[in-house]
């Protein structure tokens, strides 16, 4: 087992990688930025360094001072959470040669499905299900990109190989607007991602987003943890996720699961990793693999058993997966809202002083946050300072209990978006369940 992990994130997650380093005997490293300095798990970690200035460019994002900062408290391991490093293929691979375990894929991997092209090839080959698209870059030829559009049949998207965020994407319905949306997007792509490479897929008009949790050793060893659904997105950002995803075809969601687990073992994957699809009409279709901890693991958590942060980190010690699949049961179902310093009408982030915070309690009830009465939410990171996950014996029940969580959620001195949560949790179509991407957004008049 690692003896010392260094963790190279910050906020909730990093406070969730202290808590299970703590529950494994692992000591713990924090590195923060300067005004980062009053985390809760800053607080808690065995050591703490300061690697920079507030910018993630000068601290979160700096290798150098994340590896000198391992250097110096002669760290065994690190975890890099989510965002920031976590999917960086160059970190990954420096983390490894500098001596230290890399909490996650091997580099290797990590690029592999890092490029959509890339990735959706490997996918094919695996025999995971894949939307139907250019089978790589789009070609040169104009004629060649308007026969393979017309094979695929409008709407078509083109997106970008490197991309990620929403950003890199354009629908085209008709003919007319082909070559030029092709090109207007290579031109975004090489602006935003440095690769100006794009792809070719068909437009779903009213998918879901599934996704499957997945776990694999690098031995040979692979389990899927189930499914969750987080088609509730506003401006491709999740906004509320569950597990297991309802009203799925059953026979496609087996296969589907089955597909994924035979895929870790064909790529040799080594670590958690997420499998996200477009869910439409009784059909998966594979659109990325975010290889790391997802946000919304907890969902999974609630409903499988199992501590994906602690089988991550007994992952990168080098031992097998300490599950298999017989072992891993579904119990009842779980719903997750992430919570914001926003306002809930404009989505204006709110940083500034909490005068006082009070989290849900209860059966059934689990919150991650950093939060604390008197904490400082900086403007300089992402919005998100909590994530309430609550757990019942039906969808019905998980759903009244969240809604009675947030009831109960209380924060003084910044807004947040509690009170938009709190209407989703009500609102009968999402009750209903099966709601797609474009839900939310319409609800919103976005």
């Amino acid at each position: 087992m690692l003896d010392k992990v260094l963790i190279a994130n910050r906020g909730e997650i990093a406070l969730r990688i202290l808590r299970a380093c703590k529950e494994l005997g692992i000591k713990t490293v924090a590195v923060h930025s300067k005004i980062d300095r009053d985390l809760l798990h800053v607080r808690l970690a065995d050591e703490s360094i300061c690697i920079g200035p507030n910018p993630s460019t000068g601290s979160y994002l700096n290798v150098p001072a994340i590896i000198s900062a391992a250097e110096l408290t002669d760290t065994s391991g690190i975890h890099p959470g989510y965002g920031f490093l976590a999917e960086n293929a160059d970190f990954a691979e420096q983390v490894e040669r500098s001596g230290f375990a890399f909490i996650g894929p091997r580099a290797e991997t990590i690029r592999l499905m890092g490029d959509k092209v890339s990735a959706i090839k490997a996918m094919k080959e695996a025999g995971v299900p894949t939307v139907p698209g250019s089978n790589g870059p789009v070609p040169h030829d104009p004629d060649e990109c308007l026969r393979i559009a017309r094979e695929i049949g409008f709407p078509v998207i083109i997106k970008a190989a490197a991309g990620g965020g929403g950003r890199g994407m354009r629908v085209v319905h008709n003919e007319g607007s082909l070559l030029k949306s092709i090109s207007v997007t290579q031109s975004e792509a090489g602006s935003y991602f440095g690769d100006s490479t794009v792809y070719m897929e068909k437009f779903l008009q009213n998918p879901r987003h599934v996704e499957v949790q997945v776990l694999a050793d690098g031995q040979g060893n692979a389990v899927h943890l189930f499914d969750r659904d987080c088609s509730l997105q506003r401006r491709h950002q999740k906004v509320i996720e569950e597990a297991p995803a309802p009203m799925l075809d059953e026979a496609s969601r087996q296969a589907c699961l089955q597909a994924c687990v035979d895929a870790c073992i064909k790529i040799n994957y080594r670590g958690a990793g997420t499998f996200e699809f477009l869910y439409e009409d009784g059909n998966f279709y594979f659109i990325e693999m975010n290889t790391r901890v997802q946000v919304e693991h907890p969902v999974t958590e609630m409903v499988t058993g199992v501590d994906i942060v602690k089988e991550q980190l007994r992952i990168a010690s080098g031992l097998p997966l300490s599950l298999k699949q017989e072992d891993i049961k579904l119990n009842g179902h779980a719903v997750e809202a992430r919570i914001n310093a926003e306002d809930p009408k404009t989505f204006m982030p709110s940083p500034g002083k909490v005068n006082y915070f009070h989290a849900p309690g209860g059966m059934g009830v689990r919150v991650d946050s950093h939060l604390y009465s008197g904490y400082s939410v900086p403007p300089t990171y992402d919005s998100m300072i909590a994530k309430i996950i609550c757990h019942g014996p039906t969808r019905t029940e998980a759903l009244k209990r969240l809604s009675g969580a947030l009831d109960e959620t209380f924060i003084d001195g910044i807004k947040s978006n509690i009170s938009m949560q709190k209407e989703l949790t009500e609102d009968l179509n999402f009750i209903a369940g099966g709601v797609n991407i474009h839900y939310l957004e319409k609800k919103l008049g976005l």
